[in-house]
């Protein structure tokens, strides 16, 4: 059981902290950035959490979307049980490989291989692929969206200490990512919202300066009335 009753210390004051072998780097440090991009991407799994929460379950007449609650369920299961991983993961990022403790937790070949079981199952009720898609939509879509451009941050970081850390580490966020893709266009479908797909420059139609123009005029029309 952890215990901790005091917050600050005043230690990383001068730009320095400890790892958890007690050693001392500076926080500018490639390790110490692995770290905070693990915690960064923790924190906004929380905001996914969030948002999906704030999905509106209820149907125009009234009745419940029973796609919600099914949402609801999963990503709460899974996106919980990736912060637990993630939060193993930034501790072990914080100690050097010859100097992990033996009781420290791990993320092993099973959590590594789970997440290509939950692909597969969730990708089972996915269209395929024909084009390239944006990353926006509604809220838990979005936020999904961005944490996995979060995680392929934390594996390049990871890549550039790749010879301090656990293969098994690396591999472990490399399927991160594409998991969060799949999840997120879960999410999307079981919700019914179209995916934004990327569109080629020929094909792009920019008509913003006219329709401003258009919707000017109007205004002025009215105001004519």
């Amino acid at each position: 059981m952890v215990r901790i009753t005091k917050v600050y210390t005043g230690g990383g004051d001068a730009g320095e902290t400890s790892l958890v072998d007690g050693s001392r780097i500076t926080k500018s440090d490639g390790r110490i950035e692995m770290v905070g991009t693990c915690d960064e991407l923790n924190a906004l799994l929380g905001m996914a959490l969030m948002e999906v929460d704030r999905i509106d379950d209820k149907h125009s007449d009234g009745g419940i979307r029973p796609t919600v609650r099914q949402i609801r369920i999963v990503c709460s299961m899974a996106l919980t049980r990736i912060q637990s991983e993630l939060f193993d993961l930034g501790a072990e990022l914080a100690c050097p490989m010859n100097s992990i403790p033996e009781y420290m937790a791990l993320v092993d070949q099973e959590d590594s291989d789970r997440l290509c079981e939950e692909m597969d199952a969730w990708n089972k009720n996915l269209e395929p692929l024909e084009s390239f898609i944006m990353p926006t939509g509604s809220g838990p879509v979005a936020v999904l969206h961005l944490a996995r451009t979060i995680t392929r941050r934390l594996e390049r970081s990871m890549v550039s200490k790749k010879e301090e850390i656990r293969p098994l580490a690396l591999q472990y966020v490399n399927r991160l990512s594409d998991w969060l893709f799949i999840l997120t266009r879960w999410v999307s479908s079981t919700l019914g919202e179209a995916e934004t797909l990327w569109i080629p420059k020929g094909k792009r139609q920019d008509s913003t300066v006219e329709s401003t123009q258009r919707q000017q005029a109007n205004r002025e029309q009215i105001d004519d009335l």
